[in-house]
């Protein structure tokens, strides 16, 4: 696995160095989008509603856009002055009970692994919240913002929970909350004993996934029929065409000399500013029409 983070627990002037690794994976289908008559894989394009064009990923900044349509564009450089104070360290803000935070604000997990040289204080410091039965309230910057986010101690290993932040949180306003319904104590009562009766400790490992298992003796029934399709088109996978491409570009440059080299590169950059420019015009024309 690949840290997501790196940096450090303070409490108080301890400062315990981990890094942090998702704790769970979500299994995808597997499945994507093809074209049904000949099983060519059909991909998602970044294009700008402007000029049509599609956009390279050195050309996107982020938007905020205002009610009268207007765009305030934020590029990285805008980003880089915000403080992130969090950046690199998470302060214990307090300590709770678990119980106390409703599991609504819960978005995701992460392992937490000491560095060799902060062993002891982390081992410490889940002992102590194993034995307090308690949740250290952190805040962390983690993906580009700032998270509030909990400690706690499983299978010996210090979790963090990333939570939403209370605005985040919708408020449910279905019609039947504001319906005055009417229910009998005999039918509470049996509804009572039924939750009682079907009661058992929950062990995660006796539920499966059905769907899965369904889908995969659906494809399998497929290879076995031989149902199968061979897509035919070059551009069936987009991404190894692109590194090909590079590839070639880099062998063309190692058999071209220097200076033909150089010509093609400056003559590549001058495309690509005025690409640059084009944009940059009709942006400014789309705005002056508004």
């Amino acid at each position: 696995m690949r840290s997501v983070w790196n940096g450090t627990i303070r409490l108080g002037l301890a400062s315990i160095p981990v890094k942090a690794y998702g704790a769970t994976e979500e299994q995808g289908t597997g499945l994507h989008h093809v074209h049904v008559t000949d099983g060519g894989r059909v991909r998602h394009r970044r294009v700008c509603e402007v000029d049509g064009a599609e956009v390279e990923l050195a050309e996107l900044a982020r938007g905020y856009v205002l009610p009268g349509g207007e765009t305030v564009v934020l590029t990285e450089e805008d980003f880089a002055p915000l403080p992130l104070p969090t950046s690199r360290a998470m302060e214990v803000l307090s300590f709770a009970q678990v119980e106390e935070i409703d599991p609504i604000y819960f978005a995701r997990s992460y392992h937490l692994e000491p560095e060799p040289y902060g062993v002891k204080s982390y081992v410490l410091l889940a002992e102590a919240l194993s034995r307090s039965g308690r949740v250290a309230v952190v805040k962390i910057a983690l993906r580009s913002r700032e998270s509030l986010a909990v400690l706690r101690v499983r299978d010996q290993v210090i979790v963090l929970e990333t939570m939403l932040w209370p605005t985040e949180i919708r408020t449910p306003d279905f019609p039947f909350l504001h319906q005055e319904v009417a229910i009998s104590e005999r039918e509470l009562h049996e509804a009572t004993d039924l939750v009682e009766t079907l009661t058992e400790k929950f062990a995660p490992s006796q539920y499966t996934d059905s769907y899965r298992s369904a889908l995969n003796a659906l494809v399998q029934s497929k290879i076995d029929g031989n149902e199968l399709v061979q897509p035919s088109s070059s551009a069936q996978v987009e991404g190894a065409a692109d590194l090909l491409s590079a590839l070639r570009n880099t062998v063309a440059d190692k058999r071209m000399p220097r200076q033909r080299v150089e010509e093609a590169r400056a003559a590549e950059a001058r495309a690509a500013s005025a690409k640059s420019k084009a944009k940059a015009a009709a942006r400014k024309r789309e705005r002056s029409k508004r």
